[in-house]
Formats: C-alpha cells, structure tokens, sequence
C-alpha cells in the first residue's frame, strides 16, 4: 500500500462529555464464515464488496486516528480473516507500534486463525480474542448454525504456539450455554487463557427474541462465586469490562454486562465501520460517513469529519431487552465492528 503526503496535525481526540478518545475498532468486513444466532439471521444479506472501504482507505484512515492520539487498534468484522489481502493491512499498521501505537489486535472466530497465527505474531500482534461460545461439538455447531469447535481450538492452540496471548470471548446465553460457563472458565485456567463473559446485546434483526436468551451475568457471578474464589481487580482499561482475577492464577474474568451494569461513564472509544462510517457509540445509530469525506476531500476533510463525530457522541448507550421489541439499532454488530 502506498502512503500518502499527512495532513496537518490537528488536535487530540476528545468528546463533549471531556473523555480522551484513545482506542479505534474496526470492522474489516461484515461477511463472517459462521451465522450465529444471537449475531446475524441465518440467511445474512452481507454488504456489496463495492460498498465497503478498500484496504488502503483504512490503512490511511486509521493513521490519521494514531496521529490524533488514538494508541489501540483492534481489527474485527464478521469475521476479520476472511478478507482478503487482511494481512496486508496488519502488517501496515504493526509498522505503527512504538510510533504513537501501543498495540494492535483482533477479534476473531478462531476458525482461520490456524493459518494466519504466526503472521500475526510477526506483524506486531501479542494478544487476540477469540469468540467460542461453547465447546461442546453439537451445542457450537447449533449457536452458529453450522461450526466446528475442533477447528477453533485447533486455531487457539495453533495462535498460543506461535506466542499470542488468547482472551476467550463467551456470550452468555439462557437456556443454550448457560451449564457451560464455569467448565470454560475452569478450561481457561487449564489452559492459561482469560475469559470474558457477555450479555447478548439488542443488535439488529434476528431469527430470535434476544429476550428468551438474555441471561443476566448478575445471576452468573452468584453461580461462579461458589465454584471459584474470585478477587476483584480495581483495574480501569477504559473499556466495558468490569475484572476479577481467578485466586491463585494469573487469569482474569471480565464481564461485559451492557444490560445489568452500564459500562459507558470511562468509554475511550469510536467505531469505524466496513462501509467507512464512523460510529461514537454502538448502541445510537449516529454516525459520521469517513469514506465519502475521503474520497471527496482527502485526510483533511476525514480530519474534519472526526472533529464533528466528537460532537455526536453519546454519554451512554440505550440498550433495553425486552420481549418483542425491535432492536436497539437496526445495523448488525459485524458491520460496526463490535
């Protein structure tokens, strides 16, 4: 990819509610290798490739944001390692860490990691997150309606050899993998994984009532605490996850709890999405278009896009479960980028 003549450096990245804008997620693509339930529909009507940001663009983009402060990157879709060419983009921006970039990073399916591990840990990737929301062969095939567990832990075993540290991302869910939760968990700790537990979140249409599945992660502590002796880390990362440190271990729990416990007042971060729009908040639909401010004026004019999307950010999201109701947002969350 070929780099172009900077802009000039405009000021740090800081919304009208005063919190420094310090981490950029973007989703790749919004086309994934698995459909899970609580995720996509089963037959996903995925953006058109002419639609979508080329590599380039978010090379560049996403430099503007490093020159502005921004000091984490994680790269997410659908699923990231099913674009084509991926590698090339993490290899540009791993050019950035130790040059105002602290780290880079991924969220994935697992299902590819196998094959792109060691380039990865190459480019300048140290830890990844993996979505698995059962290890039970049937019960995963069922949540992503057509999965094999074997060939993502196939792939963390494969990301772990080749020196990436691995957070195992599980979405919890009432009724499908809820006798699952403390078996991952002590997996994890075999393991030497972190694990993160989520609440299913009110993101676009699905083939389910998201409330039949909402398992309060409340409910799941009261659960974890009689199994496991469980320390609570005052750690702030800026980011949605409350930590407890398995006793005795170097593994953390998170919980992501959007529905239970509102995570918004520390959020240090906006989402640029597949087809380039810049989101402040994954649950308001508000969004500034980086693609066409590009490719209409160039990084001076994405400069000025970024400075608006500042004005446009929410104090919180509002996100709500309840029965029949329409979700929060119509746009899946694999074309915001998670």
């Amino acid at each position: 990819m070929a780099s172009a003549v900077p802009a000039p450096l405009p000021e740090k990245l800081v919304d009208r509610h005063g919190r420094a804008i310090t981490y950029l997620r973007i989703s790749v693509t919004d086309r994934c290798d698995l459909r899970c339930r609580y995720c996509m529909a089963e037959q996903m009507t995925f953006m058109p490739r002419q639609a979508l940001l080329d590599l380039q663009e978010i090379a560049l983009i996403a430099e503007r944001f490093i020159a502005r402060g921004v000091r984490k990157i994680r790269l997410t879709g659908g699923e990231p390692l099913v674009r084509r060419d991926v590698m090339e983009l993490v290899a540009r921006l791993g050019h950035s860490l130790g040059q105002g970039l602290d780290e880079l990073t991924l969220t994935t399916n697992g299902t590819r990691l196998a094959e792109h591990a060691g380039a990865l840990f190459d480019a300048g990737v140290r830890r990844l997150n993996v979505s698995m929301d059962s290890r039970d062969p049937e019960r995963f095939r069922h949540i992503t309606r057509h999965g094999d567990v074997a060939q993502v832990l196939g792939g963390i075993d494969a990301a772990a050899a080749a020196g990436l540290a691995i957070k195992i991302n599980m979405v919890a869910l009432k009724g499908l993998n809820e006798q699952e939760i403390a078996p991952m968990l002590a997996w994890c700790v075999e393991q030497g994984h972190d694990l993160t537990l989520i609440e299913t979140m009110p993101l676009g249409l699905v083939d389910e009532d998201r409330a039949d599945r909402f398992l309060p992660l409340t409910e799941v502590m009261d659960d974890l605490r009689t199994r496991f002796d469980l320390q609570f880390e005052d750690r702030s990362t800026g980011g949605p996850a409350r930590y407890w440190r398995v006793a005795g271990t170097n593994i953390r729990l998170g919980l992501i709890s959007p529905l239970t416990g509102n995570f918004c007042a520390s959020c240090n971060r906006v989402r640029l999405s597949t087809d380039g729009k810049l989101h402040m908040c994954l649950g308001h639909d508000d969004s500034v278009d980086l693609k066409a401010a590009f490719r209409n004026g160039g990084l001076a004019e994405v400069d000025a896009r970024i400075s608006q999307a500042l004005d446009l950010k929410p104090a919180a999201h509002d996100f709500r479960i309840e029965r029949g109701a329409a979700p929060a947002v119509a746009r899946h969350m694999s074309v915001t980028g998670g």
